[in-house]
């Protein structure tokens, strides 16, 4: 059924898609206050990739050769995405005795100048092994 629809029109779908999923990620952090650990924001970035993936592709609108290298380079993102996913969830399942994953938001924009807080804010500030909703 998905091999009838236009490549393009998969590949943009794939974009408004990914976005629409970092859209409610941001919704919850900045409205519901669930603060994102440093796994977590990695997981944005790899969504991030494969959403402009999909954008590139779906204006380039390539032939096969190109929709096979788009697609090999979903690929990597979506893997690489996938398995940050499954460490966390690791993570979750068995925590380890002391979480590693940084300190808090109100903790580096109290005790740091912005200039050093932005590097640290992109990061994640929540514990990787707790489950939050």
């Amino acid at each position: 059924m998905l091999s009838r629809l236009p490549f393009r029109s998969l590949a943009l779908a794939l974009f408004v898609v990914c976005y629409g999923m970092l859209a409610f990620g941001l919704y919850l952090q900045h409205v519901k206050g669930i603060e994102p650990c440093p796994m977590c924001i990695m997981q944005r970035y790899a969504l991030a990739v494969c959403g402009l993936i999909g954008l590139v592709a779906g204006l380039h609108n390539p032939r096969r050769g190109g929709q096979l290298v788009y697609g090999a380079l979903l690929a990597v993102a979506a893997v690489a995405g996938g398995g940050v996913a499954a460490r966390q969830s690791w993570i979750q399942w068995y925590p380890p005795e002391v979480s590693e994953c940084g300190p808090g938001l109100e903790y580096m924009l109290d005790s740091f100048p912005l200039a050093s807080s932005l590097p640290m804010i992109f990061r994640g500030a929540g514990d990787c092994s707790v489950v939050d909703w």
